[in-house]
């Protein structure tokens, strides 16, 4: 019998297949994910770990349990573990990949609708008592079918999923990779999706100068990671009228606090990491991330490998 940490609750019924195979689970039951030193002291004891995006894995916290086998990740992305100090230990690493690809690419189109057509505005208008009349120059916003989508981070699993959507909008689509023009692209764009892994490269991608280059009266929208974007710098680009808005369901730090300058930027929305939440999706993921923890505690290769991810 192995002892495992789950560092959060779950949806669906796939943790019962951790006891079912006759391993000791020790759920985390808070509303907010533990401190690091209660993660510290959970880990101590335990062969598995099951962490979220919002547990940092690092060499101290890996030195802290030296009975640990298998890390099983709650996400695609495992920027929040230390990979290399992960295996340096021999302590195999599993995400959960493929699952959540739909989910996010129908809500990054439903943020680029909602900035596009600037649903939030009217909407509150209609709550506030401010909707008198049918009302010719209010609300006013932009379109979307026929116009110029950049997708930045390549055609992979979400972004290709985000340029089929947009195909059905009859959008131009530009394809940015690694080794692309990324300020071409942005002057081109009428809309800005991101879909790049968070990489010391890819950090603060869209910084000032990239702003500086976009088309002016651009939207952008970031279902990606949030330090993909200086938000300082996008902020000013809010302020400026350089951007028509932007919509995000990632930033850096999450959670972002209420009086953070970005969110006093005109034409922002924002929303708490929800790309892949929805019934159906979250409870294949904890599945997803029970065939990792179930497999590295038997001492068998990880079906979802964060290794494969990375390459």
């Amino acid at each position: 019998m192995a002892h495992v940490f789950v560092s959060r609750g779950l949806a669906g019924d796939a943790l019962d297949r951790l006891t079912e195979a006759g391993h000791d689970v020790d759920l985390w039951t808070g509303n907010l994910p533990p401190h690091p030193t209660e993660l510290r002291d959970h880990v101590a004891a335990a062969h598995g770990l099951l962490t979220t995006l919002t547990e940092r894995v690092d060499e101290q916290l890996l030195d802290a349990a030296p009975q640990l086998q298998v890390i099983a990740n709650y996400a695609v992305g495992f920027d929040n573990i230390d990979i290399a100090a992960a295996e340096a230990r021999g302590v195999a690493v599993g995400v959960t990949p493929d699952v959540l690809t739909d989910a996010t690419a129908d809500l990054t189109f439903a943020l680029l609708l909602a900035a596009a057509r600037r649903l939030p505005e009217a909407a509150a208008a209609v709550t506030e008592g401010r909707w008198r009349s049918f009302e010719t120059q209010a609300w006013l916003g932009a379109d979307v079918t026929g116009q110029t989508i950049a997708i930045v981070g390549g055609a992979g699993r979400i972004g290709g999923a985000v340029a089929r959507r947009a195909r059905g909008f009859s959008m131009t689509t530009i394809i940015v990779g690694r080794n692309d023009n990324l300020h071409e692209a942005l002057a081109q764009a009428d809309f800005v999706s991101l879909h790049a892994p968070l990489t010391p490269a890819t950090h603060h991608l869209i910084d000032d100068a990239a702003l500086h280059a976009v088309k002016r009266g651009a939207i952008l929208v970031n279902t990606g990671r949030g330090g993909l974007v200086d938000q300082v710098a996008l902020a000013r680009a809010l302020h400026d009228g350089r951007l028509a808005a932007a919509a995000l369901d990632v930033t850096d730090p999450e959670p972002l606090p209420v009086d953070d300058p970005l969110l006093a930027a005109p034409n922002v929305l924002v929303l708490p990491h929800i790309g892949s939440a929805t019934h159906t999706t979250r409870a294949k993921m904890a599945h997803l991330t029970v065939d990792n923890l179930l497999a590295g505690l038997d001492g068998r290769p990880l079906p979802h490998p964060a290794a494969a991810s990375k390459k």
